[in-house]
């Protein structure tokens, strides 16, 4: 934390106060989604019964700490019924000068280097929810700051690989979770 000084002439008096030049937080949201909010069909996966249409949401954010060099992007479901999980999207070597993407980005709108890896709907991309019946599910979004470039993997990197190395670069993360249950 940086700290700067502040002289008051105040009545005659000389005060010194310490100010402190905190950076704003590092912070995530999207046009469609807020933290805590249902899903809209929009981003719902298409298939396993549902009709949704698949797209990924409009991201944004802000206050990414000095030092950042790329972004990393995933979404998870820790609520799935599966080993570890539920990966819908990670897609990571976002340049440093990005600061959101579009709706359906997943699809064509990548910043050029990007890379989007496998999830466990098996092939790159983005994988809206799709939950089986019961309670809603948790769905994760979150963005990482990168202390490098470049992870140096490639879109069939597994799942497990990309996480651990999105982790090991990270300096700062911001998240939105949002809800979706079977209808």
């Amino acid at each position: 934390m940086f700290a700067r000084l502040v002289t008051l002439a105040a009545a005659g008096l000389m005060m010194v106060i310490p100010m402190s030049a905190e950076a704003a937080p590092f912070n995530l949201t999207s046009p469609t989604l807020t933290d805590g909010s249902v899903v809209p069909q929009v981003h719902v996966y298409n298939g396993y019964g549902y009709r949704g249409q698949n797209r990924s949401p409009a991201l944004n954010w802000s206050g990414a700490p000095a030092g950042t060099k790329s972004f990393a992007i995933t979404c998870h479901d820790p609520d799935a019924p599966h080993p570890g999980g539920w990966w819908h999207w990670l897609v990571f070597d976002l340049p440093a000068a990005t600061t959101g993407l579009p709706e359906n980005a997943s699809m064509n709108e990548l910043p050029p280097g990007s890379i989007q890896s496998v999830t466990d709907f098996g092939p790159p991309g983005y994988g809206g929810p799709a939950p089986p019946p019961g309670p809603a599910h948790r769905y994760i979004f979150t963005v990482y700051a990168l202390k490098v470039a470049k992870l140096g993997l490639g879109p069939k990197g597994t799942i497990t690989n990309v996480d651990a190395a999105i982790r090991k670069a990270a300096i700062a993360s911001a998240n939105l979770t949002v809800k979706f249950g079977h209808p």
